[in-house]
């Protein structure tokens, strides 16, 4: 059994209570994705191989987006346990900056040469086209979501989760019901199949930013505004570009890794195997929300005592945290196990697929325990001290170094089969755990990065 000292209950509250709405809104994520899954699944495999595939390019956008709110959380979070609220203005404008720039090229990409991004990941020229359908119709929602998703990031750094999750919330319950009302043609729509869920991403996308834009309008304290991008500040600027940019080139390196498995699946396993990989990411999703949640709230958390100076506190968060992680790492992998029968059961895929699918699963119970550790530890624990530079290595070496040029090689050259090769690219979590886990016991990640007078007038 795992002891629990009484100064780290004290901490279970706190954690739990940032934690509370990050669950809920990280099940809502997962749901929409599992609403595009079932009723894609009455449509036809091509279609969920398709959306599968074209959504990559949503996993690594989502990913530098990700990183750049990780920044925001990183700054945010201290400056505002310090008391600076300025400073956080300047931190979420400055994150606007590249946000805005990034999701208008990707919005670019998607309109414009969308059959050449599908021709990334799949031969296939009937996936190819209903990819690129796809594509042009969520170009929408890429510019609203880079404006939204520093707003939100902005909004949990101060501990105001409760919000962000009840606008993700709504966005992502409009979208399961418009994805019904395009793929069905439900209500007199055209029946579009993946081009509508899409459309029905772009529409509940802007609904959301609209939503955020009314609630910047009532807040007293933090808000969405596009002028906070000419805030000046060269010292915050530096230190969000050397605590950021790891944090962002770690998440767009895993993504994009995280993405060559896809391409490896897709281009040397069957399209078989790309349905299997599809619902497989679906159970997973729902097997890491407990995990991925506690990282979030728990780095912020940690950001806010380490910018008060409370570094004794901190450490004994961190460590309640870590023991929530082993816990709930568990919990995911009986999640997995437990939506096995009902993922078999009504996948519609070949008895080939099925047979993926069912191995795919069985490799997940336990391939969650190593991403809850990782994740926890890199993005939670070690960025709320400003620490993104160790997980951007380790995470560029193991991806790069080791997992993608294995699964090329078990899959191009020695042409293992297909379960073999996903087992081989599961390992790449379990590697890097000696390192991810010494670094936390060395104490490094346990700073105050707060600085003073950093706003210029």
């Amino acid at each position: 059994m795992l002891k629990i000292s009484a100064s780290e209950r004290i901490h279970y509250g706190r954690v739990m209570k940032l934690t509370g709405p990050i669950i809920l809104q990280n099940l809502l994520s997962a749901a929409v994705n599992s609403a595009d899954v079932v009723m894609l699944n009455f449509v036809g495999q091509a279609h969920i191989s398709a959306v599968s595939l074209a959504t990559q390019y949503a996993t690594v956008l989502f990913m530098i987006l990700y990183g750049l709110g990780t920044g925001v959380t990183m700054l945010s979070a201290q400056y505002f346990g310090k008391g600076e609220m300025r400073a956080v203005d300047a931190v979420e404008g400055i994150a606007l900056r590249f946000s805005v720039s990034v999701t208008m090229l990707f919005a670019a990409c998607a309109l414009l040469i969308p059959e050449y991004m599908m021709r990334a990941f799949t031969p296939d020229p009937e996936l190819i086209l209903l990819g690129a359908s796809y594509l042009r119709n969520v170009a929408a929602a890429y510019l609203c979501w880079g404006l939204t998703e520093i707003y939100l990031a902005t909004l949990r750094s101060i501990g105001r989760v409760g919000i962000s999750t009840a606008l993700n919330g709504t966005a992502f319950t409009l979208n399961i019901l418009l994805n019904a009302v395009f793929i069905f043609g439900l209500f007199g729509a055209p029946k579009l199949g993946a081009a509508g869920v899409a459309l029905a991403t772009s529409i509940s996308r802007v609904a959301e930013l609209i939503l955020a834009l009314i609630v910047s309008a009532r807040s007293k304290d933090v808000r969405l505004k596009l002028s906070y991008m000419f805030i000046r500040s060269k010292v915050l600027f530096r230190d969000f570009l050397r605590m950021a940019l790891p944090a962002t080139l770690n998440d767009v390196s895993w993504g994009l890794a995280f993405s060559m498995y896809s391409v490896i699946i897709g281009q040397f396993l069957g399209t078989d195997m790309v349905a299997a990989n599809s619902f497989t990411s679906l159970v997973r999703n729902f097997g890491t929300v407990l995990c991925f949640s506690v990282a979030s709230g728990g780095g912020i958390l940690l950001g806010q005592l380490l910018g008060d100076g409370q570094m004794k506190e901190a450490e004994q968060a961190a460590s309640a945290l870590m023991k929530l992680t082993v816990l709930f790492g568990a919990i995911g992998g009986l999640i997995v196990l437990a939506c096995m029968p009902a993922a078999l059961r009504f996948a519609s895929m070949t008895e080939t697929g099925r047979g993926y699918l069912k191995g795919m699963l069985w490799i997940n119970t336990y391939y969650v325990m190593g991403q809850a550790v990782n994740t926890t530890l890199i993005a939670g624990v070690f960025r709320a001290g400003g620490d993104s530079r160790f997980g951007f290595i380790c995470d560029t070496i193991d991806m790069w170094l080791y997992a993608v040029p294995l699964g090329f090689l078990a899959a191009a050259a020695l042409k293992l089969p297909p379960l073999w090769v996903y087992f081989l690219l599961c390992t790449d979590e379990f590697v890097k755990w000696p390192w991810v886990i010494g670094h936390y016991r060395s104490k490094k990640w346990l700073r105050n990065i707060t600085r003073e007078n950093v706003v210029e007038s």
